[in-house]
């Protein structure tokens, strides 16, 4: 078992601006169109997290993560997980983490560049086990502790910001991995 960990988008916070659709904490956690370098390098029973984007006005926090039951295709996860599926919410926020149309081809919605379509639509995440800072005593003391933490379990010198601690991304080793998921979840019951 190994993991992975990496910063999602500016100005991706679920938090602030209720904006991160990629991964989803729902009841099966899922990674459809981000970090597809990420998405092919892991291996089912292994870990992703992610880290919430830059925002101004706000420390960056661990987000969560979940273990990774199987990797499958978007046109699959489609049919699968129609809950899932990208549109623009009512206050122009876009939902959801499939980003094909059920002929395969990709939706309009998606702004990411058409060269790199056919990569991100293989090796969609289907996870288990997730867990994610949700409430506001949880986010807070995440954005608190997530500097700290991070640089502890990576053996970096802590930095001011989480890039200068991880960069864009990280691997994690198992003992890493357990050493997160027993932070994470000790963040949610300290409340």
């Amino acid at each position: 078992m190994k993991g992975y960990i990496y910063i999602s988008g500016g100005g991706a916070d679920p938090e602030v601006h209720d904006n991160l659709n990629d991964p989803l904490f729902s009841k099966v956690p899922t990674l459809g169109a981000c970090m597809p370098n990420i998405r092919r390098l892991v291996e089912e029973g292994d870990y992703v997290f992610v880290v919430s984007g830059k925002t101004v006005g706000v420390q960056q926090y661990v987000v969560g993560g979940f273990k990774v039951a199987e990797k499958i295709s978007a046109l699959a996860a489609y049919e699968r997980f129609p809950e899932n599926r990208l549109y623009v919410d009512d206050n122009g926020i876009k939902r959801g983490n499939i980003i094909v149309l059920p002929d395969g081809s990709q939706h309009p919605d998606d702004d990411h560049d058409s060269a790199t379509f056919q990569n991100r639509i293989e090796n969609y995440l289907v996870g288990v086990d997730p867990v994610a800072l949700e409430t506001p005593q949880e986010v807070e003391r995440g954005r608190r502790q997530t500097l700290e933490k991070l640089s502890s379990i990576l053996g970096r010198p802590r930095g001011n910001r989480v890039i200068d601690v991880m960069g864009r991304w990280a691997k994690l080793s198992e003992p890493q991995v357990k050493e997160l998921l027993a932070w994470l979840h000790g963040s949610q019951t300290a409340n």
